[in-house]
């Protein structure tokens, strides 16, 4: 099955670059910014075999599963394009939904499934890692090339990770990274649209908010050496993290490895 934009996407003027396998869909967009390319553009595959997450962490997606990256040529401060990860995040979300409650109904069964946002770039399932966030940015001759990478465990999820990973096939997902990719750019249509610049994220960040993992429960966050410890508040006007400790001071986090429950101090260390 060729990979397709959904029509909304289609219409709103994206292009799409689809490979049988590549190393990165997101070195791929970047090599094509600055040779040029101003976007707005998807490149897709369903076999990544050098990818990566944050902290320059391998992302490998074997066949079946879905690479997937957006390029946007911008005219923001790299700050407020930052937040366009939020947007990806509820970009992905959306499309899960659609298509899980899609293979439930052909399947007969009720499609409740249930997906959060776990701050600040990643997708779960039952508490396990299911989809991968990862923004880079890179000024060009045209502006600032932004290139959001999205990364679904389809078929297959890695092991011995951080978080705990699962698949839709884990999932009881019956559904081809295509069918999922078609949805995502439609939603990405959607929620790049609110978003809107970075003028758009106090929308943003309440449908965020909404689907956010953790919020109100005890978290731990390692950042660098230190580990901060409290409940999460929020997320703010710049898409941190805002940890209300035991003392009652709200801390601002802008990275780090994030931990929920009561094995959150042992879990960061």
């Amino acid at each position: 099955m060729p990979f397709a934009l959904g029509s909304r996407a289609a219409q709103a003027g994206y292009r799409l670059v689809a490979f049988d396998q590549t190393g990165s869909t997101n070195a791929e967009a970047l090599a094509h910014a600055r040779q040029g390319e101003r976007g707005p553009c998807w490149f897709v595959t369903t076999e990544q075999t050098a990818g990566r997450g944050r902290r320059s962490r391998p992302w490998i997606a074997p066949r079946g599963n879905l690479a997937s990256s957006v390029l946007e040529l911008l005219d923001v401060a790299p700050a407020v394009a930052a937040t366009l990860g939020f947007a990806a995040g509820l970009s992905i979300e959306s499309a899960l939904r659609q298509v899980s409650l899609e293979a439930a109904l052909r399947a007969g069964g009720s499609g409740q499934f249930t997906f959060a946002l776990k701050w600040p770039n990643d997708v779960l399932a039952n508490g396990q890692k299911l989809c991968g966030i990862l923004l880079e940015a890179e000024q060009v001759q045209a502006g600032l090339a932004v290139v959001v990478g999205i990364g679904t465990n389809v078929i297959a999820a890695p092991t011995g990770t951080p978080t705990p990973a699962t698949s839709l096939k884990t999932l009881g997902i019956d559904i081809a990274a295509e069918d999922l990719f078609s949805a995502l750019s439609d939603s990405w249509t959607e929620f790049r649209g609110i978003w809107n610049n970075g003028l758009g994220f106090g929308d943003i960040r309440r449908l965020w908010l909404e689907r956010a993992a953790g919020l109100g429960e005890a978290v731990a966050i390692r950042s660098g050496h230190a580990i901060i410890e409290g409940t999460f508040d929020t997320i703010d006007e710049q898409g941190c993290m805002v940890v209300r400790t035991r003392e009652g001071r709200l801390v601002p986090i802008t990275a780090g490895d994030v931990h929920f429950g009561s094995a959150a101090s042992a879990g960061a260390v």
